[in-house]
């Protein structure tokens, strides 16, 4: 289990409103978190990650100069902060507004404004991503499970592999889509399939189906991940034979939850 508290996180925070990287800082100084770096637009925050790594990076959605995607998508590609936490702070609430910050790994999507309870889950999420919290199997050993992990969001798949591997699975075969997964399940047998349900060519939905109907290991557990919310969308997804549904952001305790009843059942 970690020893990491909150009062180890280095922070940078992007946000132009004095006012809210006001707020901001002292709910973190609530939290024990003193070590925060601020920056009030895109140029500064550049200059700032060349320079140092930061534990969690904390942004406001716009900024003059560009949007916290933008910073997303560089630090991502980096490689001095590339493994450092993005925690997304905003007041935009239209989904296809947030669905890319979603499928790009982020710890957290809190709102403006947002609740201690907002904040704490937030940070718990970043200190268990930078923390190795095997899991500890009755039937299993952790490190010999076999998972198959299927995303067509490189940023996704690099997240929820890092997730998995603190957890200790460390056996990991990715596929870009539905089809891919397909080709390598007729060719390398698993005790476990992660999947997007959102993919093109051939969504998650469909390689469910393919499993259970198809597939020589139509008894596998499968995991889908989705940043759908609609009800009777999920219902149906569940009747195609899906063992549990996650939401994006990928939360790593959740995670280790849902796994510890599809493996131990």
């Amino acid at each position: 289990m970690s020893t990491i508290q909150p009062c180890d996180l280095s922070i940078l925070l992007i946000e132009p409103s004095d006012t809210q990287s006001k707020i901001i800082i002292n709910q973190l100084k609530s939290h024990e978190i003193t070590q925060v770096k601020l920056a009030k637009n895109l140029e500064q925050a550049e200059e700032i990650i060349a320079r140092q790594h930061y534990d969690l990076i904390a942004s406001a959605m716009y900024y003059q100069d560009g949007t916290a995607l933008d910073l997303l998508k560089k630090i991502k590609n980096s490689d001095r902060n590339q493994e450092s936490a993005f925690m997304l702070v905003s007041s935009e609430y239209k989904r296809e507004s947030l669905e890319e910050f979603k499928q790009s790994g982020v710890v957290a999507i809190l709102p403006k404004p947002f609740t201690t309870e907002h904040l704490h889950a937030a940070i718990n999420n970043t200190i268990d991503l930078l923390s190795a919290d095997e899991m500890e199997l009755e039937y299993f050993d952790v490190h010999e499970i076999r998972v198959l992990l299927v995303d067509d969001s490189r940023l996704a798949r690099n997240h929820i592999r890092r997730v998995l591997n603190n957890l200790g699975l460390l056996k990991v075969t990715e596929a870009e889509d539905g089809q891919q997964a397909i080709n390598i399940l007729n060719e390398q047998m698993f005790d476990l399939i992660v999947t997007d349900f959102n993919m093109p060519e051939l969504d998650g939905r469909e390689l469910t189906k393919y499993v259970r109907q198809q597939s020589q290991q139509s008894h596998l557990p499968i995991l889908m991940v989705t940043s759908e919310s609609n009800d009777t969308h999920l219902a149906n997804i569940e009747q195609d034979g899906v063992n549990a549904l996650c939401d994006k952001p990928f939360e790593p305790q959740y995670v280790k939850k849902i796994l510890y009843k599809l493996l131990e059942h």
